[in-house]
């Protein structure tokens, strides 16, 4: 997984994790519901990069 994030993606991914944790001390509902959206959002940007990359014919 490293190698296909490289450091900028493995410092986002921290980040991101932080910043859950941070809004979670205060709150968990909108902690969950920041982590739901999250991953909602990249499994969104996965599936649209999966199908440029198949339409190029690189998949």
């Amino acid at each position: 997984m490293r190698k296909s994030l490289g450091p900028l993606g493995i410092l986002g991914v921290i980040l991101a994790i932080a910043g859950i944790a941070l809004i979670a001390t205060q709150n968990y509902l909108i902690a969950g519901g920041l982590a739901l959206m999250l991953i909602g959002v990249a499994l969104v940007v996965k599936s649209l990069v999966t199908g440029v990359l198949q339409s190029f014919g690189m998949v």
